[in-house]
């Protein structure tokens, strides 16, 4: 029986395709393998100690396609852990433990990423309040006076801080009392 491996070219050929020579009575039949690829890889980074992998005898191979990727990566459920100097405190040496996780594909998304950290996502939350309020002060003039006449007054921007240090340590969200 003599084997080889032929590359056949046709308009769209698979990448890998595996061919034998195989020999029925006087004639040479061509057969193909199918080209089967399995990996073994632990791809849940830093696992939970609560909930270990089951062994490798258990485990199953999963086909996986764009179709379901991201039920496969949610049963995976990966997670990675770790310790980052903290440069939203203001002090030197402060570090923050982190622990992100990704359920679906869109989880590496940056605006993902920062909805998992809490300093973080209090800062883009702030972030999104400021660039709505720059969209309200485009084109509304009187809107743009009031807040750079409260802006200007020392005693108008003292009052704000004390609204707001009132309003964070009660524990409500700084919001603006409507008047009556």
């Amino acid at each position: 029986m003599v084997e080889t491996q032929h590359l056949l070219s046709r308009v769209r050929p698979p990448r890998v395709q595996i061919t034998y020579d195989v020999e029925i009575g006087d004639a040479i039949e061509m057969k193909e393998l199918p080209f089967v690829m399995g990996v073994l890889s632990d791809l849940s980074g830093d696992r939970d100690p609560e909930t270990p992998l089951a062994s490798v005898k258990e485990r199953k191979f999963a086909e996986i396609d764009r179709d379901n990727f991201n039920t496969i990566m949610s049963k995976m459920n990966p997670r990675v852990a770790f310790q980052v100097k903290n440069t939203l405190s203001g002090k030197d040496g402060d570090m923050m433990n982190l622990e992100l996780k990704f359920n679906k594909i869109d989880d590496f998304n940056p605006i993902e990423v920062i909805k998992q950290v809490p300093q973080m996502a209090e800062l883009y939350k702030t972030r999104t309040m400021l660039r709505d309020l720059l969209t309200k002060l485009d084109g509304n003039d009187t809107l743009d006076n009031l807040l750079t006449q409260v802006l200007e007054t020392p005693a108008d921007q003292n009052k704000i801080k004390t609204a707001l240090k009132l309003d964070q340590s009660s524990g409500e969200d700084a919001q603006p009392k409507s008047k009556k």
